[in-house]
């Protein structure tokens, strides 16, 4: 295309316009539904440290390190 054609296109007001495949409030509640699953999954995993406190111990025990030190 050359310039003269793209100044032309400009003074038309020739406008292209691409639709969404849907509402976009709906991209919105896409990416909160995702967050709020990543929020889940993170959430489940506290306290795991804790809940094999004896195996972390026994393991420092067999190796020479202190648990309290980390």
């Amino acid at each position: 295309m050359s310039v003269l054609a793209t100044i032309a296109a400009a003074a038309e007001g020739v406008e292209v316009v691409n639709e969404l495949p849907f509402p976009a409030p709906v991209f919105g509640i896409i990416v909160f539904s995702i967050f709020l699953v990543m929020a889940i999954v993170t959430f489940s995993f506290r306290d795991v440290a804790n809940r094999h406190a004896a195996k972390a111990e026994a393991y420092a025990r067999e190796h020479g390190t202190d648990p309290q030190q980390h």
